[in-house]
């Protein structure tokens, strides 16, 4: 779900000054302007906005929920060349699970990075984090997709 600013100063109870004071130092997560507009993206119908540098700890803020990271296993890609039955290639690790699949939908905000001189537990040097929902097929058919193969893997 995504809001604008007055919106947002309707949520958090601020001004729509002191929110686009926020948004112009770039503290609320994945917002971003179109336009004379910004765009600002809700999780759990509450932004993600990042710690000032002064001031007491904020007392309306919830729990960030988990993220989701997105990577690719480049070990199955080379493996799946002569198989009939290729493994899939596509992990999703949401909150200590791994899901796998052939085909992810993500619905919402994400970020790709890469970090090769600080990679990812599985030695990923590029992978994505969302704090979306993300939809995991988990069987290799042609479309179109049966939704008995696709899981839900995290909620926003």
């Amino acid at each position: 779900m995504h809001v604008g600013t007055a919106e947002l100063a309707q949520i958090l109870k601020y001004s729509t000054s002191r929110v686009r004071k926020l948004l112009s130092q770039g503290r609320v997560k994945g917002a971003y302007k179109s336009g004379k507009n910004w765009i600002i993206p809700l999780f759990n119908r509450m932004p993600i906005i990042s710690r000032g540098k002064r001031g007491p700890k904020l007392k309306w803020r919830k729990r960030i929920p988990p993220k989701t990271t997105v990577n690719v296993n480049r070990n199955n890609i080379r493996n799946n060349k002569n198989r009939e039955n290729p493994e899939p290639v596509i992990s999703v690790k949401h909150q200590g699970t791994n899901t796998q699949g052939f085909w992810i939908k993500i619905n919402g905000p994400c970020e790709i990075i890469y970090r090769p001189e600080k990679p990812l537990g599985c030695k990923a040097s590029l992978w994505m984090e969302t704090f979306a929902s993300v939809e995991v097929k988990t069987t290799k058919s042609d479309i179109p997709l049966n939704p008995e193969d696709i899981i839900m893997v995290a909620g926003a």
